[in-house]
């Protein structure tokens, strides 16, 4: 079908314009016919990340990127990662690893170091794989970060990449999108884009072809699929676009019992790893909101803090919205609170933080008796753990990336480690260590632990204690939900939709012979569109 090391962009008009899913629904589809593929963001910027078995961190995109190519997460596929704590400041990690704090600004200084790793990277997966699908990082038309650019264009030019510009119809307006995109390039970079990709096409594309005779006639570029909509595409969604106070998580289905479990998902601004809830969603009968104010969490059964890239910050925003009062009545009356990584050191008593936010000691909300002091060097290890509560003798894994550590605690263990590799380099798997982690104290839980609802049996196990907790007496957890059947299905749906929508024969023709030669340049005013001008004029 194609030479070695094929490849291509997959760049997008905007974040969350489906270029993660359609990147996904490549790879997922390609991997079904036999081809050996692989994944490649070469900058993200997420607070979303998964803990690899090469010791590092990437995007969560990228880490069901490579499920979908039937591969292990691996740094080598995310080799850059930004970690925004605030607006302006971001946690650098290089190959998986914390090596700076950059604003915008000073990031310019690490444009030449950070574009080596990006190609070193890239040349080795082509080298070893048939074929790398990249996904670009917001939209290529940000000109005004063309000079730093890693991830979009400027990858493209430097590997000479075919670029496949996908834009959202949902939002309106896609065709505009599509046409600026590419008009506000300068002619070298136009000269890389092969096609575009309509996403979330409601009725009737037969409507829609008018358009894109348009599109092809302004740009000489031709639409290579339109994608259908499909609300049952939800899990693994890592943009924080997804996490819209009152949107509902996932599409539940009914329940077994004569009752429903309600969860609400505290929206904190700077939520990391949102998609631990996503879990909860898998269940029949277990609806998850997210919710930003107190009014949001008063008819829930569970409360969910979900980690946080500013924990401080944060636990401050928790105070000044109400929240955080809410939570104290749950508390008093004995109502389920769970607590994720920084969720969960927002629960304690005192934090001291001279990293992060450089706050010192900060009252925590009490609601275990605990102190949390934040280390400069990163916890980040997968985790295996048995239950001591809740769930008691069900065995679960996950991943921690935190700096903030449990110095002292009177509350009892939830969980304890049964094993981990450490990401730390050289540090050896640790087994049958039995170490403590987590707290519970009545219906308050918590952990660093990311990623334990997917263990199934400790899931359902600890779901049933909420419910009872929370006088749920008629909800009943389905005896046979595997999230990780959850997520194959959502993959192998999205390659159905590629295999079905896409054209694979042009897919084929780019990956085969990389960018076609005489692709015009479409002049960047509104002459173009009045006929004064014409694509390849210039």
């Amino acid at each position: 079908m194609n030479r070695p090391g094929g490849a291509l962009l997959v760049a997008g008009t905007t974040s969350d314009a489906g270029k993660s899913v359609l990147v996904a629904g490549i790879c997922r589809m390609l991997r079904r016919r036999g081809v050996r593929v692989a994944p490649f963001k070469a900058q993200n910027m997420s607070n979303n990340s998964v803990v690899t078995l090469d010791g590092g961190e990437i995007g969560r995109a990228q880490a069901l990127q490579a499920q979908a190519c039937g591969l292990e997460p691996s740094v080598r596929f995310n080799p850059i990662l930004l970690k925004p704590g605030s607006d302006r400041r971001s946690q650098l990690l290089v190959r998986g690893r914390v090596t700076d704090t950059v604003g915008a600004a000073d990031y310019f200084t690490h444009r030449t170091r950070l574009r080596e790793v990006v190609a070193t990277e890239l040349a080795a997966l082509r080298a070893e794989f048939d074929v790398v699908i990249c996904e670009g990082a917001g939209s290529p038309a940000e000109i005004n970060l063309r000079a730093t650019d890693l991830a979009n264009m400027g990858l493209a030019r430097a590997a000479e990449l075919p670029v496949l510009v996908v834009g959202d119809i949902d939002r309106g307006g896609v065709l505009a999108h599509l046409f600026g995109t590419l008009a506000v390039l300068e002619p070298a970079d136009q000269r890389l884009i092969a096609g575009f990709v309509i996403n979330k096409f409601r009725g009737d594309v037969a409507l829609l072809r008018p358009g894109l005779d348009q599109l092809s006639a302004l740009t000489g570029r031709p639409t290579l699929g339109v994608l259908p909509y499909r609300d049952d595409l939800w899990i693994d969604a890592e943009d924080s676009l997804g996490t819209v106070a009152g949107a509902p998580v996932g599409r539940p289905a009914a329940p077994v019992g004569g009752e429903w479990l309600t969860v609400a998902a505290v929206r904190l601004p700077r939520v990391s790893n949102s998609t631990d809830v996503e879990a909860l969603a898998c269940e029949p009968g277990v609806a998850v909101r997210w919710a930003d104010d107190p009014s949001g969490l008063a008819d829930a059964d569970l409360v969910v803090l979900p980690g946080s890239k500013a924990t401080v910050d944060d636990l401050g925003w928790l105070r000044r919205t109400g929240i955080a009062e809410a939570l104290h009545r749950r508390a008093a009356a004995g109502r389920p609170v769970l607590g994720i990584c920084g969720g969960y050191q927002m629960l304690g008593r005192r934090i001291t933080d001279t990293v992060e936010s450089g706050a010192g000691e900060v009252a925590g909300l009490g609601l275990l008796d605990m102190d949390i002091e934040f280390g400069r060097q990163k916890v980040l290890r997968r985790s295996t753990a048995v239950a001591t509560s809740g769930a008691a003798g069900r065995t679960a894994a996950g991943y921690e990336i935190h700096h903030g550590q449990v110095r002292r605690t009177a509350e009892t263990p939830w969980l304890h480690l049964t094993g981990w590799t450490d990401a730390t380099p050289g540090a050896e798997p640790v087994v049958g260590a039995h170490v403590a982690e987590g707290g519970v104290r009545d219906a308050i839980w918590g952990t660093h632990l990311h990623g334990l609802l997917e263990s199934d049996e400790f899931r359902r196990s600890w779901l049933t204690e909420v419910a009872r907790q929370a006088g749920r007496t008629g909800f009943l957890v389905a005896p046979g939900t595997r999230v990780a059947a959850v997520r194959a299905a959502q993959l192998d749906l999205l390659a159905d939709l590629v295999a079905e929508h896409l054209d694979i024969a042009g897919l084929e023709r780019l990956l085969a012979t990389g960018v076609p030669a005489g692709l015009p340049v479409v002049a960047s005013s509104l002459e173009a569109l009045s006929g004064a001008g014409r694509p390849g004029d210039r």
